[in-house]
């Protein structure tokens, strides 16, 4: 049978373990009752082979290289219209289906921050997720307030979605093995529908604020010129690693009202 050859550019480490993309593929749930799932990187169709045996949802596959799709359309021919050749960072998801629609994959861990950003996007469209990463991203996306691992990501995400960490996966079950663990998370969009402040400044305040997380945020947002009134705020005295959404929502909200 042809094999695809891993390729290092692509970060492609193929999940050989069948128990584990079986435990992965379990993992969806249908949260919001969505019907279709969309496997991004599938790769030689480990985790596909589990999602199509699903019937409660249709499977379409994304990948960005030639030789995986020429595979998948081979040896999944009843896939063959849903198989998609090219680059999910630059696929319309608006476009791509009417209803709301789930992801799955083992995302590259050189994009996988850049994947999670693209969904977020569309995070109307998109209600649960189920990834691998490398297990540092996946606990820092994971991870609450006052965590070191907690981060930019960790609070955009947490705003829309609410994550848990599945589950760490050894690297000899890949091939190549990567030189990290990786770790399996889960995120299930919640009832928010828009942040209760302007979502530039939430963005705006998040990003300086971890951009000089060692510093107290009246410190490490001084650059952005705020009002008074958030500036002499009491949780200006703490780091943006100790702030959950809703305070960023707060301090969004103090300052619009300049």
């Amino acid at each position: 049978m042809m094999k695809v050859k891993p390729k290092k550019h692509l970060g492609q480490h193929f999940l050989t373990d069948k128990q584990i993309a079986a435990d992965i593929v379990g993992l969806l749930s249908g949260h919001q009752k969505y019907t279709r799932v969309l496997e991004i990187g599938p790769g030689m169709g480990v985790l596909t082979d589990f999602l199509i045996q699903n019937t409660s949802y249709e499977t379409h596959l994304i990948d960005i290289d030639t030789e995986s799709v020429a595979y998948l359309k081979k040896n999944y021919p009843l896939l063959q219209k849903r198989i998609i050749s090219g680059d999910f960072l630059n696929l319309n998801l608006n476009t791509l289906f009417e209803e709301p629609f789930a992801i799955i994959g083992n995302f590259p861990y050189n994009i996988s921050s850049q994947i999670l950003f693209h969904i977020l996007d569309y995070k109307d469209k998109v209600p649960e997720v189920v990834c691998m990463l490398q297990k540092e991203v996946a606990e820092r996306i994971a991870s609450p307030p006052g965590n070191r691992d907690y981060g930019i990501l960790s609070v955009l995400l947490q705003a829309y979605y609410t994550i848990t960490y599945q589950f760490t996966v050894p690297e000899h079950v890949f091939d190549p093995p990567p030189k990290v663990k990786s770790g399996v998370i889960r995120l299930q969009r919640n009832a928010v529908e828009k942040l209760d402040c302007d979502e530039k400044v939430f963005k705006r305040l998040i990003k300086q604020g971890f951009n000089n997380r060692r510093k107290t945020l009246r410190n490490a947002l001084k650059p952005l010129a705020l009002p008074e009134a958030v500036v002499q705020h009491p949780l200006m005295d703490k780091r943006a690693e100790q702030l959950g959404v809703a305070d960023f929502v707060l301090l969004a909200q103090l300052s619009e009202n300049k």
